[in-house]
């Protein structure tokens, strides 16, 4: 294609020409004043003139057309797959091709779009801002995007030079129903009730009903059934049984007729921590390590301690009256006998059988462990002596016998085989110094009666045992030295971590339990973590994933006592796992799915972005478009019609210029108007 174009190119600076062409206009305004007949002719001369000084060209580009350019942007996200939306999409695409191919010099850009990764959802605007950047704007005629319109990227939403169209799925008469948790606390306190706020939603054209099903199960545990009121807003109270992440899960029966039961389900992970801890904390003797404990545990703001000291012997005799020794009296029987239930630890430091603490008392005791309480002693030099808590009705518990030998040397502590693999010492190998831990200056021989020996010191003679004793738990420290680690004597140790642990895993504390099934989120699925004691190999782990499908994988050995197993999936929802005896339900990503939170087809979402560029939405379910040609600022869209600019973008590829007219034509021009203009007004004229 070639265009020819008149340019002109002056003789003379513009100021010059601009001052001549004024100066011709005066003498013809003269001529004409003076009523000279042969003006015309003058002025037509001068007009030659001035187009010469003009020196006007001639430019001719050849030119080469370009297509319009029409971005169609598919939707293939899930909610896309729902009812016959894929078929809707792909007979509007293939009419949409067929529709660009028979308009004159159009080019189609195809982009489709799927899940985003992470939370989902469909991020058409994104992908049409990518391939508007890598596309020259003076071409684009249009975009079209085929969706259900719940797209999730608006506010990446770019301009356009042309209108932007939606081609509608779905369908008038679609409904759905789903379940929606409009509050819930990530804590809760373990046996109080916490309020939830839940909803029953029916979007779209629903049929009525005043009631739906609500189905409640805590960690895949037997189903709670609940009627409430569809769309309104209920509160449902609910009590977490154990401590650590509970997972309730709600769900609502699939409806027949609804889009899909994806979003009937909706799964809370709350973490249930206890009320306050209470410990009972019962010194022997004044001693460096007591300070040690009372630190530890007064560390912890979940912690009420009570602690019981005994400053003054009974067998001490000074002479001291005893109405000057204190002002009250320690109530021990209400300690130990009428509310010793509502300790979760009794901590024994250092002590000794001095008839202060009757039988009953430590039978109170021994029957608080068996029905679920808990009791750590402290050895000191008195637990191998003829006082010792051994040799009372707490021996009957105690995991070890004290031979009656105390070792006043230093011991380095290690931890067994065993211990490797127990929570409450394992990895403790981590907190040591470069030069290891530092030495304790005295252990209590004892012989083990039952549980797990963790520790051991001189000579293999153990040092910490652990045992569970009916419902409750017992631990017993050999050595009243392990504040040596705290002062730091030859590089320390991990004292504080050590008697954390055997402290909380004496009130069951859910992170420390010996047979445990972990898992946790990732970005490619969930990572399974085993904790077992049991020696040879462990069960599979039996997998059920949220659409149903069950599979079974082995779990790999990565530490002593720790096993791991990663499943790479991105179904998202609620996965049941099991492993032998052990059995927990996890959520990845939400039980619905963005894509699954709306899904009504609508084009209220794009709406504002469809009137800036001047298009229009237009339901399939009403049938396929028609395409026009518009011009640019027009209406673009109508009943069963969109429109696109046509462009007629083109680029350059060869300009000529030649002279207009020669000179000598200019020549002649004026030279003929000024011999006319002589003649009228001299010979023509008389």
């Amino acid at each position: 294609m070639s265009l020819d174009a008149v340019i002109f190119d002056p003789l003379l600076p513009f100021w010059l020409m601009g001052a001549l062409a004024l100066a011709m206009l005066a003498v013809l305004v003269f001529a004409v004043f003076r009523r000279l007949t042969g003006w015309p002719y003058r002025g037509f001369a001068l007009v030659c003139v001035f187009l010469a000084l003009l020196n006007p060209s001639l430019k001719t580009e050849e030119r080469q057309a370009k297509a319009d350019i029409v971005i169609v942007v598919v939707d293939r996200s899930s909610s896309q797959m729902l009812s016959d939306r894929a078929a809707q999409t792909q007979a509007a695409l293939a009419h949409v091709t067929q529709q660009l191919a028979d308009r004159p010099g159009t080019e189609m850009r195809l982009v489709e779009v799927e899940d985003a990764a992470g939370p989902g959802g469909s991020e058409v605007m994104s992908a049409l801002a990518q391939v508007l950047s890598e596309t020259a704007r003076d071409r684009i005629a249009g975009a079209i995007v085929i969706s259900d319109g719940q797209i999730h990227d608006t506010e990446f939403a770019p301009k356009l030079p042309a209108p932007l169209h939606l081609l509608l799925t779905g369908q008038p008469r679609d409904w759905d129903r789903r379940l929606v948790v409009k509050n819930a606390p990530g804590f809760a306190i373990l046996g109080e009730p916490i309020t939830l706020t839940l909803l029953v939603e029916d979007q779209g054209a629903a049929p009525q009903a005043a009631f739906a099903d609500l189905i409640l199960s805590v960690d895949g545990g037997p189903e709670q059934r609940y009627q409430i009121p569809v769309n309104r807003e209920v509160e449902v109270d609910v009590s977490l049984g154990h401590g650590g992440i509970n997972i309730l899960q709600f769900s609502t029966p699939d409806m027949s007729g609804e889009l899909t039961d994806r979003n009937n389900a909706a799964v809370v992970q709350i973490n249930a921590l206890r009320d306050r801890l209470r410990v009972l904390l019962v010194s022997g003797v004044p001693h460096p390590g007591e300070r040690t404990w009372r630190n530890l545990l007064k560390s912890d703001s979940n912690v009420d301690l009570v602690h019981f000291t005994i400053l003054r012997p009974p067998e001490k005799r000074d002479g001291v009256p005893v109405t000057e020794l204190s002002l009250i009296a320690f109530p021990t029987r209400e300690l130990f006998l009428e509310k010793i239930g509502e300790f979760d630890l009794i901590v024994f430091d250092r002590y000794k059988r001095r008839g202060l603490l009757p039988t009953e008392y430590f039978e109170s005791i021994t029957n608080y462990v068996r029905q679920g309480g808990a009791v750590l002693v402290a050895a000191g030099p008195d637990y191998a002596g003829a006082n010792s808590l051994y040799r009372s009705p707490l021996g009957a518990i105690l995991p070890g016998r004290p031979t009656s030998r105390v070792f006043e040397e230093p011991i380095t502590p290690k931890v067994t085989e065993f211990g490797l693999k127990h929570p409450v010492s394992e990895s403790l190998e981590r907190f040591a110094p470069d030069i290891g831990w530092g030495r304790w200056l005295r252990q209590i021989e004892v012989e083990t009666t039952s549980g797990q020996v963790l520790m051991t010191g001189r000579g293999e003679s153990p040092l910490l045992i652990v045992d569970r004793v009916g419902e409750g738990r017992v631990a017993l420290l050999a050595s009243d030295h392990a504040w040596l680690w705290d002062r730091g004597y030859e590089g320390g140790g991990p004292q504080a971590e050590l008697l954390r642990r055997v402290a909380h895993w004496s009130m069951k504390e859910p992170d420390l339990e010996e047979e445990a099934l972990l898992a946790q989120p990732m970005e490619s699925g969930l990572l399974v973590m085993r904790r077992s004691l049991t020696e040879g190999s462990l069960a599979p782990l039996e997998i059920t994933k949220p659409n149903g499908t069950q599979l079974t994988i082995a779990l790999q050995p990565v530490a002593p006592g720790r096993y791991e197993a990663e499943i790479v999936s991105e179904d998202l929802g609620l996965y049941r796992l099991g492993s032998g005896d052990l059995e927990i339900v996890a959520a990845l990503g939400p039980a619905a799915p963005r894509e699954f939170v709306q899904t009504i087809a609508t084009d209220r979402v794009m709406a504002p972005i469809l009137a800036k560029t001047n298009g229009g939405a237009l339901a399939l379910s009403e049938g396929l478009p028609k395409f026009r040609n518009i011009r640019n600022g027009r209406p673009s869209h109508g009943r069963g019609w969109i429109g696109l600019v046509s462009r007629e973008a083109y680029v350059v590829q060869g300009v000529e210029i030649g002279q207009f007219l020669p000179a000598w034509v200019y020549l002649i021009f004026a030279s003929l108007g000024l011999l006319a203009g002589w003649l009228r007004e001299g010979r023509w004229g008389k």
